[in-house]
């Protein structure tokens, strides 16, 4: 199922046009089955206007120390993952290829969880999912809650038999060793 995504932009005059109106595919992965990652867009410097609406560069999954991304995630129930033949190091390389820079803030050792620098805005639109921190501490969300995450150390798990769909704005931000 792809996610329509509508763009406006300006033309020449600065008048508002309609830049594209396309159906967003998602970026699936064979070793984590019933995940998927709508990358809906997403830039690595600050956007001024008036602009054409042209689609920006936006290479890795996470923002760069400029940049931000807006998407929608799948968070897969465990049962479905974490399988007893489930590789992580083949799962993580995958991830890699698919959704370039995010394996590198994955922790192979604990799998799921991870940190960045940035500011996340999660709005869970269905399903159910258990955000996770460092320490083990853990909150249920369900559809409507939101979370802020203030770059920190987290995973997002599902114990539930459905998959959760999350919606998230990304703004890097700097990220100091404390």
């Amino acid at each position: 199922m792809g996610i329509r995504r509508v763009v406006t932009g300006h033309d020449e005059t600065g008048q508002a046009v309609f830049v594209s109106d396309a159906v967003i595919e998602p970026i699936t992965l064979a070793l984590v089955p019933e995940t998927e990652f709508y990358r809906l867009w997403g830039s690595e410097q600050r956007s001024s206007f008036p602009d054409n609406g042209a689609e920006p560069v936006a290479p890795t999954y996470f923002p760069g120390p400029n940049g931000f991304r807006f998407g929608v995630f799948t968070v897969a129930p465990n049962t479905a993952v974490f399988t007893e033949d489930f590789d992580v190091g083949a799962a993580l390389v995958e991830m890699e290829e698919k959704l370039p820079g995010m394996a590198a803030h994955m922790e192979p050792e604990n799998p799921g969880m991870h940190t960045t620098a940035s500011i996340d805005y999660e709005y869970v639109v269905s399903g159910r999912v258990v955000l996770e921190l460092d320490d083990g501490a853990t909150r249920e969300l369900g559809p409507g809650d939101t979370v802020i995450q203030n770059g920190t150390r987290h995973a997002w798990r599902n114990p539930y038999d459905e998959p959760a769909m999350m919606a998230v704005v990304l703004i890097a931000a700097d990220h100091s060793d404390v």
